[in-house]
């Protein structure tokens, strides 16, 4: 049974949220499906080859001990399943969030300072680390994403900064399992030289800054198709 345990991990994350998207008393949230599914499978393309070019530098690798086996590209198949099932879990937790807490966000004022903040962190991360490649281009897309952020001052931000503290938990444990902190033997490895050498646990700082921007450049292009598409409906954001 090994050797299913990161795809049993995928489809465990996945699921609840997937089949609660059917409901039809509450957010009935299979009515996106369009737009929602799009702005995951752009997203996840950008990280999977981002994914595919670091499993190549060696920046990470793979334990063959808990995967089914099949590999494109140096990825196992477990790892195309995870850019696209727990961006779909994640967001999904914060969309839940504006359905039924749709007045506990962030002033614009705050939302603004906090991206700045992190803009500015982020950006001296990335200047001091150039010579680590996990952690100068985690950092450096977490810093371009909220540069662009502080111009555009999306209002989306006002609660994801608040329900990313909610996913970050079942993220913090998913990607714990991968890294080694329920597992005789990690999942997922990685190169130490090409990153801080911090840990949350487990796991790298890095995955929990690359976890952000992948998951908030997905509300953001949702929210955009939503609108070019004209999906009327809305789940929340009114102030």
């Amino acid at each position: 049974m090994e050797k299913y345990y990161y795809l049993l991990l995928n489809i465990g994350s996945f699921l609840f949220p997937f089949l609660f998207s059917f409901e039809k008393k509450w957010m009935r949230f299979i009515r996106f499906w369009k737009p929602y599914l799009t702005s995951i499978l752009v997203i996840g393309i950008i990280f999977i080859i981002w994914d595919i070019y670091f499993a190549y530098k060696n920046v990470w690798g793979f334990n063959d001990r808990y995967l089914i086996g099949l590999r494109w590209w140096k990825l196992p198949l477990e790892e195309w399943f995870f850019f696209l099932l727990i961006p779909y879990a994640s967001n999904f937790i914060h969309y839940s969030v504006c359905y039924f807490f749709p007045y506990i966000k962030l002033n614009s004022k705050t939302a603004q300072l906090i991206s700045l903040l992190f803009l500015g962190f982020s950006f001296l991360v990335f200047i001091l680390n150039l010579d680590k490649i996990y952690t100068a281009t985690s950092f450096g897309l977490f810093a371009f994403l909220m540069a662009l952020q502080s111009i555009y001052q999306w209002e989306y931000a006002r609660q994801f900064y608040i329900s990313f503290i909610l996913i970050y938990i079942p993220f913090f444990l998913v990607n714990s399992t991968l890294t080694g902190m329920f597992t005789t033997h990690p999942i997922v490895f990685y190169d130490n030289n090409e990153n801080l050498g911090i840990r949350i646990g487990t796991m790298p700082i890095e995955d929990s800054f690359y976890c952000f921007t992948m998951l908030y450049g997905s509300v953001i292009l949702f929210e955009v198709l939503k609108r070019k598409w004209n999906y009327t409906t809305q789940l929340s954001y009114k102030n």
